[in-house]
């Protein structure tokens, strides 16, 4: 099994006359996604990749395609809307690809998906990989940015704040000839959709996802309460790690949410939190697929 997608899900991408909205679009078709729109206001009639439709807006494009997911390649001061109106619409999944989304936005935005049954992976995320059956887990689902290629079939999930940590992940795993249920990018900014928890409850309740890996970053408390609920609940194997060991204090690094401040939030906390959960710690990234695997 998978969670949030399948290989069957049906899905569309919002900006996708853009370039690089356009690029990703076509590298999930090659993928052999399903995506079987796109959302650009105002070039409605025109196609993509001479196949796939370009609607006005998403409501039309959900009843003329019958697509339940969306990806958002739409520039940050126009984002927020277009993740508003593919709750509005009622998409199951929205997937928020976009950087740099300003946190005011992204405070609205919150409110409605709170009161709405959409969820939200992102922003700045690189999305979301359930894997195919096929040579190169072609024929799976590739909503984002991930690279395909490196994903392979399989019974571990992994959930990260951090785009290049993913496929690190997901690239040793394939490596060690094991493979992915799915992959799930949350991204790292301070007002996000989907958190380290919520993703972890939906893999610890999908039957054939067998171990996980959550990796995280300095800054906030989600990975905190992820491992405290993981240490009740929980009892697949999870291994973990978390970036940003070396970071100074009160500094921003990467990720807009990736700030330490008031002694919280540390990298250090994170790991005995975890520990305390029994998580397996990776203490650097070229060990977190080894980590797990040994536990397992």
């Amino acid at each position: 099994m998978s969670i949030l997608v399948t290989p069957e899900t049906k899905f569309i991408v919002q900006g996708i006359t853009g370039g690089f909205g356009g690029r990703h679009a076509q590298l999930s078709l090659d993928y052999g996604s399903q995506l079987v729109a796109g959302v650009t206001p105002g070039k409605g009639g025109q196609t993509f990749a001479d196949t796939v439709p370009i609607f006005d807006s998403v409501a039309k494009a959900m009843a003329e395609t019958g697509a339940t997911a969306s990806a958002i390649f739409v520039p940050p001061p126009f984002a927020a809307d277009a993740i508003l109106e593919g709750i509005d619409a009622g998409l199951d999944l929205v997937v928020a690809i976009t950087e740099g989304i300003p946190i005011r936005d992204m405070l609205s935005v919150k409110k409605v998906l709170d009161a709405s049954s959409t969820k939200l992976i992102g922003p700045n995320c690189p999305g979301i990989v359930t894997p195919g059956k096929g040579e190169n887990s072609h024929g799976g689902c590739r909503i984002g940015i991930a690279p395909g290629y490196i994903h392979k079939k399989g019974n571990i999930g992994v959930i990260s704040r951090s785009g290049t940590l993913t496929y690190e992940a997901v690239w040793q795993i394939t490596s060690a000839g094991k493979g992915q249920s799915t992959c799930v990018g949350i991204g790292g900014d301070p007002v996000p959709g989907m958190a380290h928890l919520d993703v972890l409850k939906m893999f610890n309740d999908d039957p054939e996802t067998e171990g996980i890996i959550m990796i995280g970053e300095i800054g906030g408390t989600a990975e905190e309460e992820a491992a405290a609920w993981a240490k009740d609940n929980c009892h697949k194997p999870i291994a973990g790690f978390i970036a940003g060991a070396t970071a100074p204090p009160g500094r921003r690094m990467g990720h807009a949410g990736a700030i330490v401040s008031g002694g919280k939030g540390t990298a250090e906390a994170k790991k005995v939190a975890f520990r305390e959960a029994g998580i397996g710690v990776a203490e650097t990234p070229s060990e977190m697929a080894d980590t797990l695997l040994k536990m397992m």
